[in-house]
């Protein structure tokens, strides 16, 4: 999922139950990273036409 080993899993006394509830909810860091990318990319685009790059 993009987080270092051990990131939920290594947390003393928690359930599994209570790990996969922690990962629910959490966004997973390359889907993070693509998600603002996209939203960005007009604007990349449009600054790279006014300055002559493509």
């Amino acid at each position: 999922m993009g987080l270092a080993p051990g990131h939920v899993t290594g947390v003393p006394g928690l359930s599994r139950s209570a790990q996969l509830t922690a990962l629910g909810n959490g966004v997973v860091p390359q889907q993070a990273s693509a998600a603002l990318e996209l939203l960005d990319a007009p604007a990349l685009l449009t600054a790279a036409r006014c300055c002559g790059r493509r």
